[in-house]
């Protein structure tokens, strides 16, 4: 089984689309609240910028221009908000869209994920079974006999993960008791040795070596005595 994601690129893609939606729509909404707070601003501006009440003609003209321009540049504040509102529920679009396709590709590598883990069980699973066959096989030809439930339980491959390595770890004991209990039949079994025995054994050894040295030494110096009488006979 094909443990990598193929999509991963595609995921990594979509992410960053989403990423880059979120920002445009938080950007979006600080565009409105710039919107908003030029509204205010121009909203202090008109009502500061009282008619007139004496003067010239000329200055009652001028200021009735400026609270015009005063009054179109509020108009001017409004639209802007609109337009900040109206990009920002394009975006807030955007934005659902690219996490419903991100979503979507999350979704397949999750299953994929899921996929791998159940594979990967299912292979622990089967190892396991073939452990505890195997063990079983081993103990029947050696004729280790087991308790009843852990046979069941190798042979059939009943029961949790935990209970199997359960019975393993007790097959295992046995087999160990067995072994320590093998080792000292044999034990007790072997010759016990004397070690005084053993010691004058070698004693005698070494006195009949002893002896047999000695014997061709004496043997050489009764052929020099011999051999010297001889000369003082000749002379």
């Amino acid at each position: 089984m094909n443990r990598l994601f193929r999509l991963g690129p595609v995921l990594r893609a979509r992410k960053a689309q989403e990423d880059a939606a979120r920002g445009a729509v938080i950007q979006s909404r600080q565009e409105i609240r710039d919107a908003q707070a030029l509204v205010k601003r121009r909203q202090l501006d008109l009502a500061g910028a009282d008619a007139p009440t004496e003067g010239t003609a000329r200055a009652m003209v001028a200021s009735m221009v400026a609270r015009q321009s005063l009054a179109a540049s509020l108009s001017g504040a409004h639209q802007m908000v609109d337009d900040a509102e109206e990009r920002t529920r394009e975006k807030v679009a955007e934005l659902a869209d690219a996490a419903k396709r991100h979503r979507a590709v999350e979704m397949l590598s999750e299953r994929h994920a899921e996929a791998v883990r159940r594979h990967d069980l299912t292979v622990d699973q089967n190892n396991i079974d073939e452990i505890a066959v195997t063990t079983k096989a081993r103990n029947t030809a050696r004729g280790v006999d087991t308790a009843e439930e852990r046979g069941n339980t190798l042979r059939t491959g009943a029961g949790s993960v935990a209970d199997r390595l359960s019975a393993a770890g007790r097959a295992a004991a046995e087999r160990e008791g067995i072994a320590r209990e093998t080792a000292n039949t044999v034990a007790a079994q072997r010759p016990q040795i004397d070690l005084a025995d053993a010691r004058q054994a070698i004693d005698a050894v070494r006195d009949r070596l002893s002896l047999v040295a000695k014997r061709p030494a004496e043997a050489a110096e009764l052929d020099d005595e011999g051999n010297s009488d001889e000369d003082h006979g000749s002379r």
